[in-house]
């Protein structure tokens, strides 16, 4: 199974230029993907440097046509004529899709520093081992205390679906839309995280969370160990950040850590001013 992870800055290259199709020559170079999980993907979104309001969704479905779009807009606000901006992350899966879930992530109020509504998809996908979870999100920037809220909302995910695993559902009810989907503890979550290795957001990330619940494990470290994380920024010359460092991850379930395989940035393509990580897991 391989994962393609890539914040693609709404198509916008280190060289200032929004180009979609070099979004999508970038993806296809790296290799073949199962999953393709893509964060600042817009939709019909004025303003941003270089776009055109482009249906940035609509563009990387149709290139993708083996794969099944799965959309979710942290940012949905009308604009000005009449339609809807979005924008959020997009996962293109060529594995068969069950459950999907949205989540709006957590932005308690932080007067100091500037915030854009975050957001996580998740979606229940047939693995060739089985049923596996995979999330992709994108973490605020700014606001540490929003970090550390929306890293805290992740452990809670895996503790909530924990619990559905063990306990299964309560009561009894005719309706189908009662039925137990919440799927296995054993996931996936990558993207975006605003976070260097050891700083708080990351070891808040990287704490057992509760008995009996598979903590999340970044792959990196289960693969390379204590190697320092290849950057998956600052690369190519973009104007932001100043330096290379890495803020890019995928992580794992405790379960799924003997099935990482291969966990690499992918460091050819100016395509973003961030990197594609790519997680391949042993079938």
């Amino acid at each position: 199974m391989r994962i393609v992870s890539w914040n693609i800055q709404w198509g916008r290259g280190a060289d200032g230029r929004v180009d979609l199709a070099r979004t999508v020559a970038a993806i296809h170079d790296i290799g073949d993907a199962d999953v393709i999980c893509l964060q600042e993907v817009a939709q019909n979104f004025p303003g941003l440097e270089g776009g055109n309001r482009e249906d940035e969704v609509g563009i990387l479905a149709a290139a993708f046509p083996g794969h099944e779009a799965i959309y979710g807009a942290g940012v949905d606000v009308p604009d000005g004529a009449g339609g809807r901006a979005r924008f959020g992350n997009l996962m293109l899966s060529r594995l068969a899709v069950g459950p999907v879930f949205r989540h709006l992530l957590p932005c308690p109020a932080d007067p100091e520093q500037p915030a854009i509504q975050r957001c996580c998809v998740e979606a229940v996908l047939q693995a060739p081992w089985g049923s596996v979870r995979v999330l992709t999100t994108h973490l605020e920037y700014y606001s540490a205390r929003q970090r550390a809220a929306q890293v805290a909302m992740l452990r809670a995910l895996q503790k909530e679906v924990a619990g559905h695993a063990r306990d299964g559902p309560g009561g009894r009810e005719a309706s189908p839309a009662f039925a137990a989907r919440r799927g296995p503890v054993t996931a996936v979550v990558c993207g975006d995280f605003n976070c260097e290795p050891g700083s708080g957001a990351y070891t808040l990330m990287s704490a057992d969370i509760a008995l009996h619940v598979p903590p999340w494990r970044d792959a990196w470290r289960v693969k390379h160990g204590s190697r320092v994380h290849d950057p998956t920024v600052g690369l190519h010359g973009a104007e932001w950040p100043g330096r290379a460092y890495c803020c890019d991850y995928a992580w794992v379930s405790d379960d799924l850590a003997a099935r990482v395989a291969k966990v690499e940035v992918y460091t050819a393509t100016p395509a973003s001013d961030h990197q594609p990580l790519v997680l391949e897991l042993n079938d």
